[in-house]
């Protein structure tokens, strides 16, 4: 079973020694990944702490997350409560 990890959480990993992204329900660390990224690590360092689900398949194929998604991924999104 995956960590359970919150918004807050992902929020505080957002520095060059652990970044960190939702996509979709997803939560993946990205730091080591940076340079390995064809558009550039500008793009994912804007990103790191965030949430990326929109920007990523507006960019990106099921095949990118199919290939890299596993290597990455370090939980899931912990659901919150709405107020």
């Amino acid at each position: 079973m995956s960590a359970q990890i919150t918004k807050a959480e992902v929020a505080q990993h957002k520095d060059d020694k652990s970044m960190y992204i939702i996509i979709d329900d997803g939560v993946y660390e990205i730091a080591n990944f940076v340079n390995e990224h064809p558009g550039g690590a500008k793009i994912l360092k804007r990103m790191a702490g965030k949430d990326a689900t929109k920007q990523f398949w507006k960019y990106h194929s099921q095949g990118v997350m199919e290939k890299w998604g596993g290597k990455l991924k370090v939980g899931t999104l912990k659901e919150e409560a709405k107020l």
